[in-house]
């Protein structure tokens, strides 16, 4: 129970004041207006409660306080020594309670901490009843919240009562003194509960009804960052919020609004919506600046050169920020003069700074045409007069692709060698048959196409054409020898003399077919060929076993056809040779029969 409430039981149960002693040298009429006067104070001053007095000395130990009654009162220093408007001198008034008339040695008994702990107890009931405010100081951190010090008499403040906003530090807030209001009180415990934040809520709402009334879009007001969030950011404007969209934040581009400002930063906005049905103000803070899009033909002109940096990459190009709020798109097209680039990534990052030329405004809609190349002269009309058609120069393999080759001839620089550019006399059906990566190869310009920016190599052409020569040598009926390189289902390729390649189909090879071409030929075997089929145009020679042995002699057939056996033709003749003795076994079997 409340201290309060003891104080009051003890004046209920107070005895009853003791009668003056009257001494007998006084005469009658004194004594009786001694009593008179003494009876007066008395009915003025009472137990049990607190009395007005004034301070009339002060001694190391003690405070003597004069409430009017014939005696003096003393307080202990140590009293007094709480205070917290700071030191008591002579002649203050203070207010004490007057626990009794008089003690043995005749003097009052006064407490001046007791009369503070009423007085605060008044002012805490009155705060629960009448909603008024009292005056504490924060004095430590506790579990879910603070400890108050309402004068002396302790409270707890929940960390929820503290303020309308999130409370980012706790122990910032001890030790220094605030309004509050109690919101409970339970008489048993004495506990007390205070809150702060009903006060805030009280002024922001009625500043929020005086914003609501007077807010305009393009007045410019100030606030603190409230929350951030991944689309905007909540302002608190002093009791009312408003958003900012991360769209509303900078002219330039961001990925967070936290790249641009934290929590309880003071800022200044631009009202730049609001809604009345739901109350809602939209701010921004972009719109407190030009539009950097204003005189972008004057300081930006066509043809100019301007540093950025890259801030996105796509499948397409990179987008580059010259300037807070002016990106612009330089395509692949437009990075390098020599490069074959699949991906911008191949050839920027993010964040790189690069320089750039400006090619394209369209101020309209705000788009802007960039080039990286452009920064640099064409190299290709100076790679134009080193390698001019028909030069012969010098490369490294760096792609092998299914149609050809491609030849770095210097740092950024290649080249295409065709795959029937590689060689005039092989039959080749994937350039790695001829060519691994990273080997060095001879090639002859064929072609510099600036406007493309291709180069068309040759590698076979580093030698003379040698058809020319091939034409007299294997002429249709000329006769040649020819190594197996390589055995395909329908014949087999030949190396013949000169390094060319021929072809001997497969019907070719053996009287009656091959049944089996790889049991009866074998890569490395030598053939003796006759020439059937020459094709200049074509680079084709077909070759010919059978019309080869047409005119040779009956040993020659037979050692060519112990070297390669005919299984196919093995088996034909053994069925021939059995075909009498079945049809003689059937006639015996009709005999006997």
């Amino acid at each position: 129970m409340p201290e309060t409430l003891t104080l009051e039981k003890k004046v209920q149960e107070r005895p009853a004041r003791k009668k003056v002693k009257v001494f007998a040298h006084y005469d009658s009429a004194a004594l009786a207006e001694m009593e008179k006067l003494y009876t007066s104070t008395l009915s003025e001053i009472r137990e049990d409660e607190i009395v007005k007095g004034r301070i009339v000395s002060i001694s190391n130990k003690d405070v003597t306080i004069d409430v009017g009654y014939k005696s003096e009162g003393i307080v202990s220093l140590l009293e007094f020594r709480d205070e917290e408007e700071g030191e008591v001198k002579v002649g203050d008034e203070v207010e004490v309670y007057l626990e009794n008339i008089e003690d043995k040695m005749g003097q009052l008994i006064l407490s001046k901490k007791k009369a503070d702990v009423l007085r605060i107890w008044d002012k805490i009931y009155d705060s629960i009843e009448n909603d008024t405010i009292i005056n504490g100081r924060i004095i430590n951190r506790v579990k879910g919240g603070m400890t108050v010090s309402l004068s002396g008499v302790e409270a707890f403040l929940p960390g929820s009562q503290i303020d309308v906003k999130p409370v980012r530090d706790f122990d910032a807030l001890v030790g220094q003194t605030m309004d509050f209001r109690v919101v409970k009180i339970n008489p048993v415990t004495q506990n007390i509960v205070v809150s702060h934040k009903v006060i805030l809520e009280e002024e922001y709402a009625a500043r929020r009804e005086e914003m609501l009334a007077n807010i305009k879009v393009g007045m410019v007001l100030e606030g603190t960052v409230k929350n951030i969030t991944d689309f905007g950011i909540f302002v608190d404007l002093g009791g009312l919020d408003g958003l900012v969209h991360i769209t509303d934040i900078t002219w330039g581009r961001i990925n967070h609004p936290s790249e641009v400002v934290e929590l309880d930063q003071p800022i200044k906005v631009v009202v730049v919506g609001f809604d009345e049905n739901t109350k809602r103000v939209s701010l921004g803070m972009k719109q407190l600046e030009a539009h950097p899009w204003e005189n972008i033909e004057i300081k930006y002109p066509v043809g100019s050169k301007a540093n950025g940096r890259v801030v996105s990459i796509t499948d397409y190009g990179a987008f580059v920020e010259i300037e807070k709020g002016i990106e612009g798109l330089v395509h692949i097209s437009e990075m390098s003069w020599t490069q074959h680039i699949k991906h911008p990534g191949q050839f920027v990052t993010l964040g790189q700074e690069v320089e750039c030329v400006i090619l394209n405004i369209d101020k309209e809609h705000t788009k802007l045409s960039l080039s990286m190349k452009r920064v640099n002269e064409d190299p290709w009309i100076a790679l134009s007069e080193k390698y001019i058609e028909g030069s012969l120069h010098k490369g490294t393999v760096s792609n092998i692709t299914d149609f050809g080759v491609f030849v770095e001839l210097e740092a950024g620089v290649d080249g295409l060698v065709h795959i029937s550019d590689l060689s005039w006399t092989k039959k080749i059906r994937h350039p790695s048959e001829l060519v691994k990566k990273n080997q060095e190869l001879e090639v002859k310009v064929l072609k510099f196409d600036v406007n493309a920016r291709r180069i068309a190599l040759g590698h076979k052409q580093i030698n003379p054409d040698p058809w020319d020569e091939f034409e007299q040598k294997y002429a249709v009926g000329a006769e040649t020898p020819g190594n197996i390189s390589q055995i395909i289902e329908k014949g087999v390729i030949v190396i013949l003399p000169g390094d060319v390649d021929g072809f001997v189909p497969v019907s070719h090879l053996l009287q009656g077919g091959v049944k089996d071409i790889h049991s009866s030929f074998a890569v490395g075997n030598e053939l003796p060929l006759r020439v059937i089929e020459f094709d200049k145009e074509n680079k084709r020679i077909i070759l010919s076993a059978l019309e080869y042995f047409k005119d040779k002699s009956k040993e020659e057939i037979e050692a060519y056809l112990q070297a390669h056996p005919n299984e196919k033709k093995e088996i034909e003749d053994a069925t021939a040779e059995l075909e009498p003795q079945a049809k003689s076994g059937d006639r015996k079997g009709g005999d006997s029969k």
